[in-house]
């Protein structure tokens, strides 16, 4: 509690530095401030969360998994910091470790409202030939709080929330509620984040409210999709040439990334086999916690290089991959909306000719509980009916234009906050989200 106080005060003070002083903004700056707040971890943090399950950590089993990746560390201002989710990912990552807190923890996942609606999905799919099926329609509250004196008495407050885009076939009846602000602007159809803005003052002692509630209708998505299908790509049209090229900075073709792909699919000359092998392929890298995305330089290498990701890290070295093996490939992100488990998250749609876009869920994977082979292949074609679709790309421009870089800089799911002095990051505001399942 005193190390994210102090950060705090650190963000508070620099802030106010730049307004007081017309001190010119700095990246560079900025980086450094977002990696101590990531890495804010001690050593002895981090053994006393693992002596819950190795009591008799050693130094050199320490040093070992450091040296390996399982846990994550980097000098800084010549301290050794610790990931502030490096602890939990050991246990995620190192399959030992994973192990050991399997046997003492059990196996707490229940999968029977996903299994449930996945075969349903397809069950409903091969009986009404409709893609869309399976309706789930959806409440929302959602509620941005900026901390009190997070910026001068006085000042505008500029504030973006998500909201449910209305461009997407299987998002649909989308029908705004309220907002906390009589002025709201909400962000044109062909801004790839969706945002509800609203603008607010400061007042001294007070934390600054945000909120907005709207409706939705999600419907699950599945194509019972067979190699036999796949026509051949028009590779002179714009959309192929559009989303088969490289993306700054997270879909590079770099060489490394260039010869997996090559190796990966060599002899396949199939699209769908292509996207099924790289899907496959990758379901081997185990979830684990990330760093904020603005702290990484190439995601896709971030993954090869640590043999794990979340859900948008493994996704956008899915992405790059197809794009690299000639499939058209893009961004989707929001919030998974699961019954007793919502969160964000991030996939992904892949584009084949005389079929359209059809939807991936990497970090879904295959399922523990899939049999069939449907089921196993679902999330290449396939999603659930819990989605709340925001972004249909990454890294791209807010309707109205943010002055300065967003707290996270590739994706775009809990909101982003700022004044005249700068940003506000993380540790100055926290969200929550209210959801009511209607049917």
């Amino acid at each position: 509690m005193k190390h994210i106080l102090y950060l705090i005060c650190i963000f508070f003070l620099a802030s106010c530095a730049r307004q007081e002083n017309n001190y010119a903004y700095s990246w560079e700056e900025d980086l450094h401030q977002r990696l101590l707040t990531d890495f804010c971890q001690t050593e002895s943090n981090v053994k006393d969360y693992i002596k819950k399950y190795i009591p008799h950590v050693t130094d050199e089993q320490m040093r070992q998994w450091e040296t390996s990746g399982a846990l994550e560390c980097r000098i800084i201002d010549g301290q050794k910091r610790y990931f502030i989710h490096a602890a939990p990912n050991l246990f995620r990552i190192d399959s030992i470790c994973a192990h050991i807190k399997q046997e003492k923890d059990g196996i707490k996942d229940d999968f029977s409202v996903e299994q449930e609606n996945m075969q349903s999905i397809i069950t409903s799919v091969i009986k009404t030939d409709s893609t869309f099926v399976q309706p789930k329609r959806i409440r929302v509250t959602y509620m941005l709080t900026v901390d009190k004196d997070a910026v001068p008495t006085g000042k505008i407050i500029r504030c973006w929330l998500p909201y449910p885009r209305q461009d997407i076939a299987r998002q649909q009846n989308v029908k705004f509620i309220s907002a906390s602000e009589k002025q709201y602007i909400l962000s044109p159809s062909e801004y790839m984040h969706s945002t509800l803005y609203m603008e607010k003052v400061a007042k001294a002692g007070e934390p600054t409210i945000f909120q907005e509630s709207f409706e939705y209708t999600s419907w699950g998505e599945w194509h019972n999709l067979d190699a036999s299908m796949i026509q051949p790509y028009d590779t002179t049209a714009v959309l192929y040439k559009k989303f088969t090229s490289e993306r700054d900075k997270h879909i590079v073709f770099t060489p490394r990334l260039r010869q997996l792909a090559e190796k990966l699919t060599a002899g396949i000359h199939n699209p769908y086999e292509k996207a099924l092998t790289l899907f496959r392929w990758i379901n081997q890298f185990p979830w684990a916690s990330a760093r904020e995305y603005s702290t990484i330089e190439n995601i896709s290498e971030y993954v090869l290089e640590n043999k794990h990701g979340d859900c948008g890290q493994v996704t956008l070295l899915f992405l790059t991959l197809c794009r690299i093996c000639g499939i058209p490939a893009h961004f989707q992100s929001g919030f998974m909306m699961h019954p007793g488990s919502w969160n964000l998250h991030d996939w992904g749609e892949i584009y084949f000719e005389g079929i359209g876009w059809v939807p991936v869920d990497q970090s879904f994977g295959i399922e523990p509980f899939a049999k069939t082979q449907q089921e196993k292949d679902f999330f290449v074609g396939g999603i659930d009916s819990w989605r709340m679709v925001v972004n249909n790309d990454f890294g791209l421009p807010f309707y109205p234009e943010k002055k300065y870089p967003r707290s996270e800089t590739v994706d775009f799911q809990r909101g982003e906050v700022e004044w005249e002095g700068g940003n506000l990051y993380f540790p100055q505001w926290n969200y929550q989200m209210q959801i009511e399942y209607l049917n």
